[in-house]
């Protein structure tokens, strides 16, 4: 393999796939990162059998090849170098890769690229496109609410539906439910339902940071592995197996309370309230109350720990039937407002054991719903 490359670009490559890389695992090769000539490209390959992530940067190819070499030496030595054309090659009798650029030489030993798991080519099964904004913003107000604990496998994973032209994904993880439903790009052929590893979707959400035309995503016959397709990059994960909680039933469906807030100023009030929710258990209190007359509604947000002392954040709310009092996990709260940090929100809620729903104002494909925290008034 010989070839040449910019610096800059192979260092962009590898910073793409480095997070497919393996960090523990039985299987050595599983830490290193194939390069391989691709007609006049350079392929950048990682994977940690759970995602695989394989990306292209534009090369001068002079002699096919392929190698793996250690990842996490390969990317701090191209990231510490000049600017510069990058000169590779690699002996074909050995297992060495040499690499020239500007005044800095290095060597660094690899193993055998037919050794390297073989990443997954999605050719058939049910495809789709979707421009890349609405998949960007969808994954971002849900993908947080997965869990992280695996004792529930299911629940680490993102609930994806695509039927006709809307896509549906839902992310709950027994305290806190988020559904966001965006258009398709092209309609999908027959309803298809599957379930994304939240880690898998939080990369791509990464990835397509910088993507302008739309994302290609393919769906495998047997429902086991999905392909994300952008521009220069391909990322495959494995699909969860198992039968997500039917969540429609846990929206609730009417309330008693409605409270309309600047979503910046909620957002505020609820992080201040934490600082002093850390030592009581995370929970921050809300009161809402109707406005009288001409007076504006209002909502408190307040945390009280015993040993620290208390907080109360007050704000304007236009309030829809009677007062309320309900308390949530702080950091829950936090996180929602976070993805809708624009606008006004709507607080709806029934009483205070039952689960709260957060709405963005002005648009109808996202809902949030929390479960409320037990607390003496």
């Amino acid at each position: 393999m010989r070839l040449s490359c910019l610096q800059e670009n192979l260092n962009k490559g590898l910073s793409v796939v480095g997070r497919a890389v393996a960090t523990r695992s039985t299987l050595p090769i599983t830490n290193n990162v194939l390069l391989a000539t691709d007609q006049s490209r350079l392929k950048l390959a990682a994977t940690n059998l759970e995602i695989a992530v394989t990306c292209w940067i534009g090369a001068k190819v002079e002699e096919e090849g392929a190698i793996t070499v250690p990842a996490r030496l390969l990317t701090e030595f191209i990231s510490s170098l000049p600017s510069e054309q990058l000169d590779i090659n690699l002996a074909p009798k050995t297992r060495s890769l040499q690499l020239k650029c500007a005044r800095f030489e290095a060597r660094i030993n690899g193993m055998d690229a037919e050794d390297f798991p073989p990443i997954p080519q999605l050719v058939e099964g049910t495809t789709t496109k979707i421009e890349a904004d609405a998949l960007r913003l969808a994954i971002t107000q849900v993908v947080f609410a997965a869990a992280v604990e695996d004792t529930r496998p299911v629940l680490t994973g993102v609930h994806a539906e695509f039927e006709h032209d809307k896509l549906t994904l839902a992310a709950a993880d027994g305290f806190r439910l988020a559904v966001h439903t965006t258009s398709l790009a092209t309609p999908v052929a027959e309803k298809t339902e599957v379930i994304i590893p939240a880690r898998a979707l939080g990369e791509l959400n990464r990835l397509v940071a910088d993507q302008e035309e739309p994302v290609e995503v393919t769906v495998n016959p047997a429902k086991s592995q999905v392909l994300f397709r952008l521009k220069n990059t391909e990322l495959v994960s494995q699909l969860i197996q198992g039968t997500f909680p039917n969540y429609a039933q846990l929206i609730p469906s009417n309330y008693a309370t409605r409270a309309v807030v600047s979503a910046p100023e909620f957002l505020r009030a609820t992080r201040t309230a934490i600082i002093f929710a850390r030592d009581a258990s995370g929970i921050v209190r809300l009161q809402i109350t109707p406005g009288e007359e001409v007076a504006p509604g209002k909502m408190t947000i307040a945390a009280q720990a015993e040993e620290v002392g208390d907080d109360v954040g007050e704000i304007d709310a236009m309030v829809e039937g009677e007062a309320a009092k309900i308390a949530f996990n702080g950091r829950y709260l936090a996180e929602v407002l976070g993805v809708l940090h624009e606008g006004q929100v709507a607080l709806e809620i029934t009483n205070p054991s039952s689960p709260g729903v957060i709405r963005p104002l002005g648009v109808d494909n996202y809902i949030h719903v929390v479960m409320p925290m037990f607390v003496q008034w």
